[in-house]
């Protein structure tokens, strides 16, 4: 079983910042990529950013210059680090993963239950 449980969600007015973190638990030999998605309402949900294990990273144009994806590959842990907020922000933050399980020769890709970040004044 792997878990992937996100925190740090919440409601914050226009221009102000919020931390999301994201926690990987269970039987894990390796996490390769980890990333962050969001899911507005009645909108398809859409990439937020994403980071290697060797720390590259990728960010939507949209949140480029505001957002700083990290990871802690030895807590195997993952960080979303929002600043200068947005009402357009507005939506259900998911993390994901892919995941190589222990005895296993594969990756699979692991999905959060989601966090609801509200921008509002």
């Amino acid at each position: 079983q792997v878990q992937l449980v996100e925190s740090g969600g919440g409601l914050v007015q226009p221009g102000g910042s919020l931390r999301l973190s994201c926690t990987v638990s269970g039987n894990i030999f390796s996490i390769q990529t980890m990333g962050w998605y969001r899911q507005a309402p009645g909108k398809q949900r859409e990439l937020v950013a994403t980071i290697t294990n060797g720390g590259n990273t990728n960010y939507a144009a949209s949140v480029k210059g505001r957002f700083t994806i990290s990871r802690d590959n030895a807590k195997n842990t993952g960080d979303l680090q929002m600043s200068s907020l947005k009402p357009e922000d507005t939506a259900v933050y998911y993390c994901n993963a892919a995941i190589r399980r222990r005895f296993t020769a594969y990756t699979n890709e692991y999905w959060g239950q989601g966090t609801q970040v509200t921008v509002s004044s």
